[in-house]
């Protein structure tokens, strides 16, 4: 590629960054890199109110998280407003624009007693206005021709000029509209290719117009990736589902894995293999293998992808990554928690988290006085589809009498619980297992069990023996 390639990420403040504004940050990024390329962060801030350094804040924080580092910027679009009205009286001077006293109730009222139905109708076209309060600056499409954009993803995207209305490039406060600052700062900044959701693809051939119309030359080169959609197949929304990456963060998910998944939503490597370090997905990258239809964001695939990555981590890796879930918001009081238990367990339940919160369901029983007694009520409900009922106090009765003298490591309370179920004929771990846990499945349960005192699991099984009838 002879042209250096110049990629831009460039989000309006919203207060948190949306996994659809994440994933094109990341194609963005991957582009930039594949190529050796640079990647510009703009923030688009043209709304002063936006413009604060928490919402700011809200986007640069969830992109460190994510792994995604830019090569300039962050550029405020809020800092470059002199830049935009100056392409706005250049648009003036050469007639491809003018002045605007409409105000909207006008154009819809005109609109319901015309009958049209093109948005704008072009009213102040030929007026002749004079600047002044309230009066905004529109710029003047063309009556006929076409307007052509090629698309990395999409093809060709042919446009008609005639159903494009004369938009808005300044508004009646004297503040210029995305559409000019998006065109000057990709001048500007020498951005070769655009690389965004499919739902700005509506705005490209105004775009354009103002390109041609300010002498800019070559349009950059569009990619505009495919819509991400919820199990109802529906665009992602806020008000459906968690959407925010801080939300991903928060839930327990590792970057590395939702980065991964974020760039299998709308391409995939040739080869098919989905969970790979991220070096090896830069060097694979092609925005030409991107497909335009819906990408579905699947949150059991990426919890799947997410238990890939817990898995490949070293057990003091995952002890490290585990450490918020062990503080103040552990279902267990504080003073009973022991890092030495802890990291003796992790091994043996590292297959089972998906989420790293997962921890909590694996390893609550070593740190409280009792199992959750909701828990234990709803799993014995269950236990008569491993055993006959009949058969438990028994099976309790023979455990407590052979943990009361036998050696306290896993292999001898494993073989104890075997000869208890080879004598009585009967599934015996499975009382055991939710006497002691609180729950009918669960991790290896002799290993952590041994690290606990032998009183305490005694003391266990004879509570939950003495709901049975003797």
């Amino acid at each position: 590629m002879s042209t250096p390639v110049r990629v831009r990420f460039a989000p309006a403040p919203t207060g948190y960054l949306h996994v659809g504004s994440a994933r094109s940050a990341l194609f963005n990024w991957l582009y930039a890199r594949h190529h050796g390329g640079t990647l510009v962060l703009r923030i688009e801030d043209t709304n002063a109110a936006l413009a604060t350094p928490e919402f700011y804040e809200a986007i640069t924080k969830p992109l460190d998280w994510l792994g995604i580092d830019w090569d300039e910027g962050p550029i405020y679009q809020s800092e470059r407003t002199d830049l935009y009205l100056a392409a706005v009286t250049s648009l003036l001077d050469s007639g491809h624009a003018y002045y605007c006293g409409c105000k909207q109730d006008e154009i819809d009222a005109r609109n319901k007693a015309t009958g049209f139905k093109g948005g704008y109708d072009g009213h102040c076209r030929d007026l002749n206005l004079a600047d002044g309060p309230g009066v905004s600056v529109r710029f003047r499409t063309p009556d006929e021709g076409s307007i052509e954009i090629s698309d990395l993803v999409r093809g060709n995207v042919v446009f008609n000029a005639v159903e494009l209305e004369d938009f808005v490039i300044r508004r009646g406060n004297g503040s210029p509209v995305f559409l000019v600052a998006n065109a000057v700062d990709d001048a500007d900044l020498g951005i070769t290719h655009v690389v965004r959701g499919e739902d700005l693809l509506n705005t490209t051939p105004k775009v354009a117009l103002l390109w041609d119309a300010l002498g800019y030359g070559p349009l950059p080169i569009y990619a505009h990736l495919p819509l991400l959609v919820g199990e109802d197949r529906k665009k992602l929304s806020k008000r459906k589902a968690s959407v925010a990456l801080a939300d991903f963060e928060a839930d327990g998910f590792l970057p590395e894995a939702m980065a991964n998944y974020l760039a299998l939503l709308g391409w995939g490597p040739k080869d098919d293999v989905e969970v790979r370090p991220m070096e090896e997905i830069i060097a694979l990258f092609d925005l030409a293998d991107v497909n335009k239809a819906p990408a579905f964001f699947d949150m059991k695939k990426l919890e799947h992808i997410n238990g890939e990555y817990i898995r490949a981590l070293s057990v003091n890796e995952l002890i490290e990554r585990l450490q918020p879930w062990l503080g103040e918001n552990a279902p267990w009081p504080a003073e009973r928690f022991d890092p030495e238990t802890f990291a003796a367990v992790v091994p043996h339940v590292q297959e089972r988290l998906r989420r790293l919160p997962d921890i909590w369901s694996q390893v609550d029983w070593l740190f409280t006085d009792d199992p959750p007694v909701e828990t234990v009520e709803k799993e014995i409900k269950q236990i008569s589809k491993a055993m006959d009922r009949e058969e438990v106090p028994a099976v309790l009765d023979a455990v407590i009498d052979a943990f009361t003298s036998c050696d306290w490591t896993a292999d001898a309370l494993n073989d104890a619980v075997r000869e208890v179920g080879d004598r009585l004929e009967a599934k015996s771990q499975v009382p055991v297992r939710i006497a002691v846990t609180g729950r009918r499945v669960g991790p290896p349960l002799f290993e952590p069990m041994a690290l606990l005192p032998r009183e305490t699991v005694l003391s266990r099984l004879r509570a939950r023996r003495a709901t049975y009838p003797s």
